[in-house]
């Protein structure tokens, strides 16, 4: 199920943008998610780890204040459901501000509003030192960053101060997003002129999704740029 329908126009209001509701009709608190404390040794970003809500917080607002009062949802897809229907709000507001801004700074030409643009990002094996000078450009710069589990926390670091992280990791047995939902997530936001960042662990075409990401969005007429990551043997 896409998060977000393709949009119909660049230049119709967020009104026309239709984001498909999730099962889940009373979304409850994030804490539900029963995330990790933040004494994981791990380097990178687990599913439900205390960090990724901190990091991602601007999708939740004042949600994470509620750790105490939440239950846990019964099996992981209705983890999913729910923190996709805390997200939608969010995500919307955003596509809003991103289309005021590209219109405000004359990003429209006779009438027509061209895309941002998509960056497959690869972060290499973790290490911030590692990364290209364009991959760290790039990061600096984005407005949007949909970043996996294997992109390491000191490399989330780098994000501007300006931009929105959210985060799309899979692990076995749990997929935060499905493939058609990031694909639509990419495709509207860059429809919405934003400066969209798919951030990768190793390189973002090597035993990844970024291949198809890639066929997908040049389908919709959106180029994208491929940022090779290091690897290390």
């Amino acid at each position: 199920m896409a998060l977000v329908y393709k949009l119909q126009s660049l230049s119709s209001s967020l009104s026309s943008t239709h984001f498909r509701k999730p099962n889940s009709l009373n979304p409850q608190p994030i804490c539900s998610l029963h995330f990790n404390s933040s004494s994981n040794s791990s380097p990178f970003t687990e599913k439900t780890s205390i960090e990724r809500y901190q990091r991602d917080q601007w999708l939740y607002k004042n949600q994470l204040d509620q750790a105490t009062l939440c239950s846990v949802p019964p099996d992981f897809d209705s983890i999913r459901q729910n923190d996709i229907a805390l997200q939608l709000p969010e995500l919307r507001k955003l596509l809003q501000v991103l289309r005021g801004k590209r219109e405000s700074e004359g990003g429209c030409g006779s009438g027509k509003c061209g895309p941002g643009n998509v960056f497959l990002v690869g972060t290499g094996p973790g290490d911030p030192e590692l990364l290209t000078l364009k991959a760290y450009r790039v990061i600096q710069n984005a407005d949007l960053l949909l970043y996996d589990r294997l992109v390491s926390n000191d490399v989330l670091e780098l994000v501007g101060s300006g931009a929105r992280l959210l985060y799309v990791g899979k692990t076995a047995g749990y997929h935060s997003r499905t493939q058609e939902e990031i694909h639509e997530l990419l495709l509207s936001f860059a429809e919405a002129g934003a400066n969209v960042v798919r951030l990768k662990g190793g390189d973002p075409l090597v035993f990844g999704r970024g291949g198809e990401e890639m066929d997908f969005l040049r389908q919709q007429g959106i180029e994208v740029n491929v940022i090779p990551g290091t690897m290390i043997d």
